[in-house]
């Protein structure tokens, strides 16, 4: 990552010079003087179909508002659903993409794959044929509220369906059953485990404090942890234990949806961020976490890089130096003295401005 002054141009959506001076003509000029300058910022675990009850919000306020570009809705919707959601989210400034739930109603109810009857995977195919513009993979949730008495089984599913519809696939960890190394176990490399640093007794760490032998193995083999943030899924013990031990996240997201965005301990991804720079994850390997990685992990060709050619999706943030206090998913507060607020962004070359919710940060 680069800290050296550059202009970049964008024409007709696409980035059109990455350079020290430009000499073209601008119909419009943004001066980002003392901020930092990113490919278009990527949250790949949101929740943002508005007609939901359970979880739900508004693509907007969780993207462009927040220095956002791309969203990727992580399960809130299946087969049945997923094109009602469509119809909203393309009017949306902000990309928007899906994960399709394997279940066929999606996350209306929390207990989705308690009855697999909603499973149809010859059904799955085809809307995922129909609306492959759309869909840029597939979810999983497998812990015990969501599963009912099902076990591993809806993984195997899951694991069929994204055999046959060749897309990758974002596992929900949680409580048990199942058990996480009966989940991990079924894995590939590729496979994307989201909530990797939650707290939960069934989470990757063990009784002695240390990642446990079969977590460090599938990181090894290349299974992708996602942080996933969430209102109960973070927590800063494990993820500094796993940081301590070189098991870092791969992708950075928020798992946001209204409540956990307007009364945290989510905000926004600036927020999620700033505790991993806290925790001691370099800013350099942070943003490519949420721009380069997450492009490369769904399949966005043209996204995730400042050259010439790809999408003119920008965001723009600064470093601020003030005192934040900090909180996880279970209450704890930790402080912090260096924090990343977003300034702006551009979808396409429209240009929008951007701020975080979050408490203890002066605006």
């Amino acid at each position: 990552m680069n800290h050296e002054t550059i202009e970049l141009a964008i024409s007709e959506g696409k980035i059109s010079f990455v350079g020290n001076h430009y000499e073209g003509q601008a119909k419009k000029e943004v001066d980002a003087k003392g901020a930092f300058l990113s490919a278009g910022w990527i949250d790949s675990h949101v929740h943002c179909f508005q007609d939901l009850d359970l979880y739900y919000d508004y693509p907007d306020q969780i993207g462009v508002t927040k220095g956002v570009t791309t969203v990727i809705d992580a399960g809130s919707t299946g087969e049945n659903t997923i094109k009602d959601f469509y119809k909203l989210a393309k009017e949306a400034e902000t990309n928007v993409y899906a994960l399709m739930n394997i279940s066929k109603e999606g996350i209306i109810r929390q207990d989705e794959l308690a009855d697999l009857r909603k499973v149809n995977e010859i059904l799955n195919l085809a809307r995922i044929h129909e609306m492959k513009n759309f869909i840029v993979g597939l979810k999983v949730r497998m812990s015990k509220s969501v599963i009912g008495d099902n076990g591993i089984t809806p993984l195997k599913m899951a694991k069929e369906l994204q055999q046959r519809a060749e897309l990758p696939l974002m596992i929900h960890i949680g409580s048990n059953p199942p058990e996480l190394n009966e989940i991990f176990n079924e894995l590939d490399a590729g496979d994307v485990v989201t909530h990797c640093f939650n707290g939960k007794s069934n989470g990757i760490l063990g009784d002695d404090g240390k990642v446990k032998a079969f977590a460090k193995a599938a990181y090894e083999r290349g299974v992708r942890f996602d942080i996933g943030h969430g209102t109960d899924s973070f927590n800063f013990a494990v993820a500094r234990e796993a940081f301590n031990e070189n098991i870092k996240c791969h992708t950075v997201s928020t798992d946001t949806y209204i409540r956990n965005r307007k009364n945290g301990p989510v905000y926004d991804l600036a927020t999620t961020l700033t505790k991993l720079l806290h925790i001691g994850y370099p800013l350099e390997e942070l943003i490519p976490m949420v721009t380069e990685v997450p492009a490369q992990t769904w399949g966005f060709k043209n996204k995730g890089k400042l050259e010439v050619g790809a999408d003119g999706d920008i965001s723009l943030f600064k470093l601020v130096n003030e005192e934040v206090h900090l909180v996880d998913s279970n209450g704890n507060v930790e402080v912090t003295n260096e924090a990343i607020i977003p300034v702006g962004c551009t979808v396409a070359g429209k240009y929008f401005t951007s701020f975080t919710e979050r408490e203890g940060l002066k605006k």
